[in-house]
């Protein structure tokens, strides 16, 4: 046997174990509780495709955060980036969930003369509900404002004959002087007015 030789073996690398593929598990979803922040900033911002889920955020949040909640309603009732009936449901939300912060919300809506005649009137009719002081001057710029609609102009001044008589003759006579308003309107308004003098 011959001294100093070697059989070289040829080489094989190591074997490599491999674990098994897991499922991705997807996107982390916090609950509700744990999630109140995120849940407030989607309701506040534009994350969402359309405006109805900006209010669906908020409604959830109200569930576990009212103050959240609240805040969250008011961005939403005061963005005039927001559909006019989006602003009017999160005033309403507003409403149920802190009555205090809804006046400046309906305030925003009723004297936002982009806003369309119903939803401005339906906005002061809901300010009247939570402070009747307030909705003075909503219905002081909807009874005054030529663009809105005469029975718009008239029933705000009719609203606010109610919740702030001395406020009401001016708008009265706004209406009655306004030569574009219909005779039937006119004659109404100084119906109002007269009637404001005979209280008076």
């Amino acid at each position: 046997m011959q001294q100093g030789y070697r059989i070289e073996r040829p080489h094989r690398p190591a074997a490599h174990y491999r674990l098994p593929a897991l499922p991705s598990p997807g996107p982390a979803r916090l609950p509700v509780s744990d999630n109140g922040t995120d849940l407030a900033e989607k309701a506040d911002t534009a994350m969402y495709k359309d405006d109805e889920d900006r209010i669906d955020a908020a409604e959830q949040l109200a569930e576990h955060n009212p103050h959240a909640a609240a805040e969250a309603f008011s961005a939403i009732a005061c963005d005039q980036a927001v559909g006019d009936q989006v602003r009017l449901t999160a005033a309403q939300q507003l409403a149920d969930v802190d009555p205090s912060a809804a006046a400046p919300a309906c305030l925003a809506i009723a004297r936002d003369g982009t806003v369309g005649d119903e939803v401005r009137r339906s906005a002061a009719e809901l300010l009247a509900d939570v402070d009747r002081r307030a909705a003075a001057p909503a219905c002081v710029a909807i009874a005054c404002d030529g663009t809105v609609g005469d029975e718009v102009r008239l029933s705000a001044a009719e609203l606010l004959a109610d919740v702030d008589p001395s406020a009401a003759a001016p708008a009265c006579v706004a209406i009655a002087r306004d030569g574009t308003v219909g005779d039937e309107v006119r004659r109404s308004a100084a119906e109002q007015l007269a009637a404001l003098g005979a209280s008076a």
